[in-house]
């Protein structure tokens, strides 16, 4: 509860600011374009950075599928419930900028004990992976909404060349700078971020988070805290103009409906427990509010759904968590004499 109600006080300080201020058309300037794009990479390169590669070789085959067929199960169901409902052309877009689970949010209960340790790997991995999969998939949709475009095309193959340029250019200054003294390091992540955002090769950054590592992890965890507090209050400058509370919590309880649908099928074989807290386990956070920032100037109006869509999802975690904890501490109760 207490990250929600953070981020309503930064998304209200964020409003207040717009209405006192006359500010409008924010999405409309080119530096709010290049800030949105470096605070998205933030988060990406933070996502991946943070991967365990040895536990996720472990659990290899279950996050590949929850990455892949996971997130488009997720997002084609959320994109049916909210096309059947609103008919809203944007349904595919909104539905995949609420598809990931947020890897800040999952961080900060991996040392809760409700999750067995085989089950914390692979909610680990998979709030990390699928925060790349689902950057990369909306913003293909997006491009392929545009008038004149129709399907892959040369541009989108050489947009792939291009990112594996960055990431093989990345590696190999990695391999130049392993040794070397810890400065370089932090150097060479701060110029992959920023030249990714200028240049907006996000999956080359996120595979250049798998190798491209800091020393001491504990400045990114600080930068990705300052983008995601920045983040929510351009958020709440956005939404000077209103909320559309009705849509937003539709697409927020099918994002969540969606994890359960999605973790149903794809956790057999795990411990009853494990399954129902890996199906509760949604929460959206940082990419989703940056994706929001990102497509408002595309698509007007997206912020006023997806900031509620956000709340929504995060108030259901917190409640569905809780009756999970009850349901589970009924289940090991000892059977009382009569």
């Amino acid at each position: 509860m207490v990250r929600i109600g953070f981020l309503l006080l930064l998304v209200g300080l964020g409003w207040l600011t717009a209405d006192l201020g006359g500010i409008s058309g924010l999405e409309h300037s080119g530096a709010y374009l290049l800030i949105s794009s470096l605070l998205l990479a933030i988060g990406l390169y933070g996502s991946t950075h943070g991967i365990d590669r040895a536990e996720a070789r472990e659990h290899g085959r279950l996050i590949l599928l929850a990455v892949t067929i996971g997130v488009l199960l997720k997002a084609a169901f959320i994109a049916g419930v909210v096309y059947l409902v609103f008919r809203d052309p944007r349904a595919m877009i909104l539905a995949i900028s609420v598809a990931q689970i947020d890897p800040l949010s999952v961080a900060s209960v991996m040392a809760d004990n409700r999750l067995s340790a085989r089950a914390r790997t692979i909610l680990g991995a998979w709030s990390s992976f699928d925060d790349p999969v689902t950057v990369i998939l909306a913003f293909y949709a997006v491009s392929l909404t545009k008038p004149g475009q129709d399907g892959l095309s040369l541009s989108y193959l050489a947009d792939l060349g291009l990112n594996a340029l960055f990431a093989a250019a990345a590696y190999a200054l990695w391999r130049l700078i392993r040794n070397a003294p810890p400065l370089l390091s932090y150097l060479a992540a701060a110029a992959a971020v920023v030249s990714a955002a200028w240049s907006s090769l996000m999956l080359g950054l996120a595979t250049a988070g798998l190798y491209l590592r800091l020393p001491d992890s504990r400045w990114l965890v600080r930068a990705v805290a300052v983008a995601f507090a920045l983040s929510t209050f351009l958020m709440g400058l956005l939404l000077v103009g209103g909320a559309n509370l009705m849509k937003g919590a539709v697409l927020g309880l099918a994002a969540f409906a969606a994890q359960m649908l999605a973790a149903l099928v794809l956790t057999r074989g795990l411990p009853v427990t494990d399954r129902v807290h890996l199906g509760l386990a949604q929460q959206n956070g940082i990419t989703a509010i940056i994706l929001a920032l990102a497509f408002e100037r595309d698509f007007p109006g997206f912020v006023a759904v997806i900031a509620p869509a956000i709340v929504t999802v995060n108030l259901l975690y917190v409640l569905a968590n809780r009756l999970a904890d009850l349901w589970a501490g009924r289940r090991t109760l000892p059977s009382t004499p009569g």
